[in-house]
């Protein structure tokens, strides 16, 4: 079970996501309005309990830098968020071990996902991070054997749903348990994890 609460900007809603269940973190490198700095970051990351995957979201940096950043931070893995290309992600796995690409639901890449060597991939909006939903049906065509992690437009009121349809690895999260860009919603985070649980335990009864 996969649960990442994504776009943390401050140990409070680190600390908050991760008591609330949450099995994984999101810290944002790439331009957004969650973008965070490598040097917070890796004071965030000594405060956490073990055991939680803390992860560096990037969008076409060029592998160097990512990995650096990676070890700047003690994270412990990537998620490349960008147009970057199967040669590019495995230059990361290389350094890295741990990494998930991101995919546009529904396109070419999302298509043929699976040349990419990686833990896990996640399927978005096509426009990162805005909270708009997409269609699960596109995610029908996923190629075998993919880990599929959900992601774009997913809220406390349609987790379960969209775990039900596409019966993924993993969902993600960022403005749908938002009070306002970078803050986190205690209610809204404990009902989103409450309810992907919950979910997730349905389909293995």
């Amino acid at each position: 079970m996969f649960i990442k609460i994504c776009g943390i900007t401050n140990e409070e809603d680190a600390l908050l996501s991760v008591a609330m269940g949450a099995t994984a973190l999101g810290f944002v490198f790439a331009p957004s309005k969650r973008q965070v700095v490598p040097g917070k970051v890796a004071d965030i990351v000594k405060r956490l309990p073990p055991g939680v995957i803390t992860v560096g979201v990037f969008r076409d940096h060029d592998p160097q830098t990512v990995v650096r950043i990676m070890r700047e931070t003690g994270l412990r893995g990537a998620q490349l968020h960008g147009r970057e290309t199967a040669t590019m992600v495995d230059e990361v796995v290389a350094d890295i071990g741990w990494v998930m690409k991101a995919v546009v639901a529904g396109s070419p890449d999302a298509q043929r996902c699976d040349r990419y060597r990686t833990d896990l991939v996640l399927f978005d909006s096509p426009e990162p991070g805005s909270g708009v939903p997409y269609d699960w049906s596109l995610l029908d065509t996923v190629p075998q054997g993919v880990r599929c992690v959900v992601s774009g437009g997913l809220t406390p009121d349609n987790v379960a749903d969209a775990i039900a349809y596409v019966q993924p690895f993993g969902v993600d999260v960022s403005s749908g348990v938002e009070h306002e860009p970078g803050r986190k919603d205690p209610t809204k985070v404990r009902l989103f994890v409450q309810r992907a649980v919950a979910a997730f335990d349905a389909l293995v009864q």
